[in-house]
């Protein structure tokens, strides 16, 4: 292929990915993927393996937040909506928690795994640390945040969606058979 003559200073690739394609710069989300990945996959396991909190009611449990945080909520219409089954929605944050958590330590589908923690972080904003005051005591704003730019980055180093990207670059962009 020849050298084509460079008329801006970044290619379409690089452009396309915010300068992370190649180089240092592929692996500048790294350490927030850990930090994220990590907290997250740890919030899911806690609370899967904790009695208390995946109970309907009594000291610690899920649906004891839920009754203390449903006035002073932003939206108390997503606590309304926990509080019908306090326990499957403890399982399901818990889960997505796990999923988010894995999916982001892994970098599988890393753009998925972080929508899904933003929007994990939003609903807590919106609802558990709302009343914060000021806004930056509570974290799942900080949280929310902090997700965004793998939210639009991806993983773009030290992933399994960069692997299977590579792979099918090297072998064609066959799917099937």
């Amino acid at each position: 292929m020849a050298h084509a003559h460079r008329t801006h200073p970044v290619d379409v690739g690089e452009a396309r990915t915010g300068g992370l394609r190649g180089g240092p710069g592929r692996l500048a989300l790294l350490p927030l993927r850990v930090f994220l990945g990590a907290t997250f996959l740890y919030a899911g396991l806690q609370k899967l393996t904790d009695p208390a909190f995946l109970a309907a009611g009594g000291k610690g449990s899920l649906g004891a937040l839920l009754g203390q945080v449903h006035g002073s909520a932003a939206l108390p219409q997503l606590v309304e909506l926990a509080q019908r089954s306090p326990v499957a929605f403890g399982y399901a944050v818990a889960g997505g928690e796990v999923l988010v958590g894995i999916g982001t330590l892994l970098g599988l589908l890393g753009r998925l795994a972080a929508l899904g923690g933003a929007l994990i972080s939003l609903t807590l904003w919106l609802t558990v640390s709302w009343p914060a005051t000021p806004y930056y005591y509570g974290n799942d704003l900080a949280y929310l945040m902090a997700w965004t730019p793998l939210v639009l980055a991806g993983a773009p180093g030290f992933s399994l969606d960069a692997a299977l990207a590579n792979r099918r670059r090297r072998h064609g962009t066959r799917l099937y058979g």
